[in-house]
């Protein structure tokens, strides 16, 4: 793909050299009135090979500006594609609290955040580390290798995807800083056949690096294996039991669960509002003494990292929940001031159509010090969920209903035959009390992690040791 932004080797003045227009946009400020300017250029392609045909790739390219007001609980925001004066100040027309009262005296100072020297990020100009020609290979010879596993394969999908992302922000204190975002992520489907019966199995994985991390025959051969072995399980697999029973969840993706039944509900715009189960439990103990859980965008590569938020605050490792004890929440900039609180580098928004909001990072529990065996043990009778792959949950209640795509009976402390069909179903609340034991072997997930809220989807990354449930009731469905 040959990118329009680096037509010009300027790529990064392009984005970030708008004095003028950033001098029309400090007209909507004024006293107690607080917001940012965001600007963004974003490319995008997607490549996909499927039974053997590399599609048409998806190639796309977007820019534009979003200004936001915000006075108490009060904002204003106006959007364009176009960066223009003109655009700009009918932008200011409609976001000005008080038009009599501008601001455009405020001296603009420059920060480049992709110049520090713990940019989490290991290349930022990951679209011209590998040409269109290596790319198709590539899945070309996924294809090759997962059709050579078996005569069982009966369909092979592979998808190769990115995004390159430069975004600039200015608040009303004429506070200036820029980022650019490199996005990659990888995809393998299988499906096998076996007496009559079909079953998939899928692994994907990413994070914000070079497509030199993917491109190689360890991921290739990495990626089909585990794809190849999940379907082979579930063509073996019984259907689940049903009923309250103890439950060990596996490692890395099963932090999903974490993420959708509690982080969402410790956002700082559900605890003021008051739509969160968690919003009157500042300081109490909601979980036991084996839960600690953390949100942290500035582990280096990882997909819901990011240098800055979308309102130009820098990440942070960010404890939510300690030793089972509530004591933080994720905020951004407005909700933050409205509850006298600190920011959190939380404000995110999917792009400059979208206003930020409090959004997670990467949020994960810690680990423990016991053993997959021992949790076992202790479980005797009842279900290894080893990873998920949806759920729905309400925020407000923190009720959940998660459906395991890889889960197997435990039996006399030991597990046995792979089941499928089981549903974890309970609350966020609850379960925090119920997990026992938490494992050593904590991994955060692979990098394949999206976040929808309010209908913006952010890049996000889950993670969590192995955990005990001493009782949680599991659903089953026939498939």
């Amino acid at each position: 793909m040959r990118s329009k932004l680096k037509q010009n080797s300027d790529f990064l003045q392009n984005i970030c050299d708008l004095s003028s227009i950033e001098r029309v946009a400090l007209d909507a400020f004024c006293d107690n009135v607080y917001g940012e300017l965001f600007v963004e250029y974003k490319e995008g392609e997607v490549l996909k090979i499927e039974d053997g045909v590399i599609q048409a790739p998806d190639i796309n390219f977007s820019q534009g500006f979003g200004l936001r007001t915000f006075k108490d609980a009060s904002s204003k925001y106006s959007y364009s594609s176009e960066i223009d004066i003109s655009s700009m100040k009918k932008a200011v027309n409609a976001v000005n609290f008080k038009k009599d009262n501008i601001n455009s005296s405020t001296k603009i100072q420059n920060i480049y955040s992709c110049d520090k020297k713990n940019n989490l990020y290991e290349n930022t100009k990951f679209i011209d580390t590998a040409s269109i020609t290596q790319k198709i290979d590539f899945l070309k010879e996924i294809d090759t290798y997962a059709r050579s596993k078996s005569s069982d394969i009966r369909q092979v999908i592979a998808v190769l995807a990115s995004n390159w992302q430069v975004v600039s922000i200015l608040t009303e204190s004429g506070s200036k800083i820029s980022d650019i975002r490199p996005l990659v992520r990888l995809s393998v489907s299988v499906i096998i056949e076996k007496n009559g019966v079909l079953e998939s199995g899928m692994c994907s994985g990413g994070g914000r690096f070079g497509y030199e991390t993917m491109i190689n025959q360890n991921t290739k051969i990495a990626y089909v294996d585990e794809a190849f072995r999940q379907a082979s399980v579930k063509l073996n697999a019984i259907k689940s039991p049903v009923g309250e029973m103890p439950v060990v969840l596996g490692n890395a993706w099963t932090g999903i669960l974490l993420h959708e039944a509690v982080g969402h509900g410790l956002e700082g715009d559900a605890i003021r509002k008051k739509t969160s189960a968690f919003h009157k439990l500042l300081g109490e103990q909601i979980g036991s003494e084996s839960v600690t859980v953390i949100d942290d965008g500035t582990i280096p590569g990882r997909r819901g990292s990011i240098n800055i938020d979308d309102e130009g605050n820098h990440t942070q490792r960010n404890v939510l929940i300690e030793k089972g004890k509530l004591v933080g929440f994720m905020q951004d900039r407005m909700n933050a001031n409205l509850m006298k609180s600190n920011v959190t580098g939380n404000g995110r928004r999917e792009s400059y159509e979208c206003m930020p909001m409090p959004r997670m990072t990467n949020t994960f529990m810690l680990a423990g010090n016991v053993s997959v065996d021992e949790m076992l043990a202790k479980a005797k009778n009842g279900i290894y969920a080893k990873t998920f792959s949806d759920g729905q949950v309400d925020t407000a209640s923190g009720k959940f209903v998660f459906s395991a795509s890889e889960a197997y009976l435990i039996e006399n402390g030991k597990v046995t035959v792979p089941v499928k069909g089981a549903m974890l179903i309970g609350d966020g609340p609850s379960i925090l009390k119920k997990i026992s034991m938490v494992g050593s072997d904590f991994s955060l997930d692979n990098g394949v992690g999206t976040c929808g809220k309010d209908g913006q989807w952010v890049p996000v990354g889950v993670g969590q040791a192995s955990a005990l449930v001493d009782k949680i009731t599991v659903g089953g469905s026939d498939i």
